[in-house]
């Protein structure tokens, strides 16, 4: 990196708390049409064959880079390229929000079921003019916290929204529940608004075809592109891996009970995500783009043994505090630095699609390992799977090593 960002540079940097105040408006509208809402239609009643068709609201996370080249073509009258779409999106979550408080779910499912898809919709599109926003925004040296204010941002909001959410309908009721929840995301328009504006003044494409062929034309001439792109769906896959049935495996395949999983397990989880996350952040801006993803690919993958250990030990509390502790800290700290890593890759004249394009690359792994991870525990029990997650994350470690020229080359761009 040609600068770096001490500590001081942070406090009170625009772009930075930008970031966060994004990351937050991204995060709190994620439970309310999930896990936050499933939790309400248990409260009323409803059978387990609704709830569990209604998760598949939440598909439009999946395919938001289909509609990014619509995001990156057309710019809003007001508020600029970014700030414009995020400001429309925040107004419309709020008020979707605040329409399934004043549901009675019990007697309009169809009606809830239909906000919810909307809901997601609303937040996958501003999540992708989000990322697109601090991709053009922040400066390369600057990408590191940036990464790690959203991640904060994101797990605050997300924390208000399920278990404090969780807590209030306690004493509230749902319907207040939600419209407490819409009046915060209304909050975050004035944020956006007194957000600043990206520095380089950029042309959008002309067109939708160039919106969308340009940016993946522009992605695959790069020297080297199928090697950054695989390196993109290998780097966090051995985490991926030990991830997808770590619940599972803790309940069901050393015997904890579900109130001793919530009671450590999640706490723990919560704490080291967030410790990991600024950690992250403060590493990256001393130590650069390729040493930080190099050390974090590395403890990512050491951690996933300490799995192997709890599940030779069984039933122990204090193993279990410490492996998912130390799981979850070294899968924060490169989870923040791989955020840095995707911004790096984007260009900013496509920032929305790109950036869409390789979160939804990176996050192939952990779509699909689960149904392979099942069958294949079922044939060498937990220990060994987790030896077995160790060793998927090496190819994407050797890579990285080869590839070390380009990333530095990423991180000293200007």
């Amino acid at each position: 990196m040609s600068e770096r960002l001490r500590l001081s540079d942070v406090l009170g940097n625009r772009r930075v708390a930008a970031a966060m105040t994004l990351g937050f408006a991204s995060g709190l509208p994620f439970n309310l049409a999930q896990g936050t809402l499933q939790a309400w239609l248990a409260s009323v009643g409803l059978d387990l064959k609704t709830i569990g068709w209604l998760t598949l609201v939440g598909i439009p996370y999946t395919f938001k880079f289909l509609w990014a080249p619509f995001l990156d073509r057309f710019v809003p009258p007001f508020f600029g390229r970014r700030r414009g779409w995020i400001v429309l999106f925040q107004g419309a979550i709020a008020v979707v929000i605040a329409l399934i408080g004043l549901q009675a779910p019990s007697d309009t499912i169809y009606i809830v079921a239909l906000l919810a898809v909307l809901l997601s919709f609303l937040s996958a599109s501003q999540d992708v003019v989000i990322d697109a926003y601090r991709t053009d925004t922040l400066r390369p040296v600057e990408r590191g916290m940036g990464s790690t204010a959203v991640q904060l941002g994101w797990r605050l909001a997300a924390l208000i929204s399920g278990a404090a959410a969780l807590v209030l309908s306690q004493y509230i009721g749902w319907r207040d529940t939600y419209l407490l929840m819409a009046v915060l995301m209304a909050a975050t328009l004035v944020l956006t608004v007194r957000a600043p504006e990206p520095e380089r003044a950029v042309v959008p494409p002309s067109s939708l075809r160039a919106a969308m062929i340009d940016p993946l034309r522009e992605l695959l001439l790069r020297p080297g592109a199928i090697a950054i792109l695989i390196l993109v769906v290998l780097y966090k896959v051995g985490d991926a891996a030990a991830l997808s049935l770590s619940t599972a495996f803790l309940i069901k395949g050393v015997g904890f009970t579900a109130a001793e999983v919530g009671a450590i397990a999640k706490t723990t989880m919560i704490v080291s995500i967030l410790l990991g996350t600024a950690i992250g952040g403060l590493a990256y801006a001393r130590l650069g783009l390729f040493r930080s993803l190099l050390i974090f690919g590395i403890l990512q993958a050491l951690t996933n043994l300490l799995y192997s250990w709890l599940a030779l030990a069984g039933h122990d509390l204090v193993v279990m505090a410490v492996t998912v502790g130390l799981d979850n800290l070294a899968g924060a700290m490169g989870s923040t630095v791989f955020g840095a890593f995707l911004m790096a890759l984007c260009d900013a004249r496509f920032s929305a699609f790109q950036f869409a394009t390789l979160s939804a690359l990176s996050a192939a792994a952990r779509s699909f390992v689960g149904p392979a991870a099942a069958y294949l525990i079922g044939e060498i029990g937990w220990a060994t799977f987790f030896v077995v997650t160790f060793a998927a994350a090496i190819p994407g470690l050797l890579l990285l090593i080869m590839l070390r020229a380009r990333i530095v080359a990423l991180d000293s761009a200007l």
